[in-house]
């Protein structure tokens, strides 16, 4: 679906339209840092509080690889141990939009989301208060 929307026509049947621009990364070899966990909490919709443990849990799989309930890591740190030992225990995939602060995990739904964005933005619907703005000392 990524790399269909990076060289055919997007959306697809429309011949009139371009591909979207967007740099596309895919890593299947290592986990995520802590720090890059972090982040794609703070991105994914409906996640509001990164330290709330509970939310690390909308990065774990359903795979039997994945502990129960109990054993779940509760820091983003625990989930980059528990991502080195059984990677098949994170969602996958997760896509992450840095420029514009959007992620999913696990979900296509999420991804065609990220890339209706991307075309509302190419094709000039998003306005620019309406774009990301990253938070820190000088926003």
């Amino acid at each position: 679906m990524l790399r269909a929307a990076l060289s055919s026509p997007y959306p697809p049947g429309s011949a009139s339209k371009s591909p979207l621009r967007f740099d596309l990364e895919v890593i299947e070899k290592a986990a995520p840092t802590a720090d890059q966990i972090r982040t794609i909490l703070e991105y994914l919709p409906r996640v509001s509080d990164v330290d709330d443990p509970h939310h690390v849990a909308a990065l774990i799989s359903s795979h039997p690889s994945a502990p129960s309930l109990p054993d779940r890591p509760h820091s983003p740190e625990g989930l980059v141990r528990l991502a080195e030992k059984s990677p098949l225990a994170l969602k996958s995939p997760i896509v992450v939009d840095w420029t514009s602060g959007r992620a999913s995990a696990g979900d296509s739904e999420g991804v065609k989301d990220i890339l209706e964005y991307l075309r509302k933005k190419r094709d000039g619907e998003v306005k620019e208060e309406e774009d990301y703005k990253p938070r820190g000392w000088f926003s």
